[in-house]
């Protein structure tokens, strides 16, 4: 696993490195508004494979994935006017939301499931590396299926550096500070349903959902 120290004065080497990787089926650890991520190409069978077995996860098991916009939502989810206001208002942000999928998204990536939870972190660095690809990329925890989130660089590092499956490339922006899940909310019904207590707490949600009832 090659590493490198993400540094926001001179990005361009490394998003265009990571945005490579991605496009060939390739597997990255980055930094989110919230924990790190493994990233791959969501709509790539093969490298969402690649994820699972990185981490040693069920396949059974859905990940979650990151966005760059709306339009690139609309293309793999199901939308409404209704939805898309809500969207509209709480991305970018730590807040995942699950929607209904559509066939362009595999089964595999989803656990079999029909629903897909997608988000637009808050980020400078991914705002900047969404905008040089056009897929949506997998934004599961970088840590092995069922252990603790991995919060500090060396924590990464050792975890993977001898792994039989690792990541192409580590971009490490030093520790998190703010060790918090994103909050998954499912708008798949009529009343949204919180799903995953994470950074943004019941209270703002419930308020905020008032809101367009």
């Amino acid at each position: 696993m090659k590493q490198i120290k993400l540094d926001l004065n001179n990005t361009e080497k490394i998003l265009n490195n990571a945005a490579e990787i991605l496009k060939s089926g390739g597997v990255i650890i980055y930094p989110t508004d919230t924990l790190y991520g493994l990233g791959a190409n969501a709509l790539n069978e093969d490298a969402v494979l690649k994820i699972q077995k990185i981490k040693n996860q069920d396949r059974n098991k859905p990940i979650s994935i990151i966005v760059r916009d709306l339009k690139m939502v609309r293309k793999i989810a199901c939308l409404d006017s209704k939805v898309e206001k809500i969207l509209n208002k709480i991305w970018p942000g730590p807040i995942t939301v699950v929607l209904r999928k559509k066939d362009i998204v595999s089964d595999i990536l989803t656990g079999n499931g029909e629903t897909v939870a997608i988000r637009i972190p808050d980020n400078e660095f991914i705002s900047a590396l969404m905008e040089k690809i056009d897929f949506p990329i997998t934004a599961t925890s970088a840590n092995i299926s069922g252990e603790n989130n991995l919060l500090k660089s060396k924590e990464i590092i050792a975890k993977f550096k001898k792994a039989k499956f690792a990541p192409d490339l580590f971009i490490d922006a030093g520790d998190i500070k703010n060790p918090t899940a994103s909050t998954i909310i499912d708008l798949t019904t009529s009343v949204p349903k919180i799903l995953r207590t994470g950074i943004v707490g019941k209270d703002k949600m419930k308020d905020f959902f008032e809101k367009f009832n």
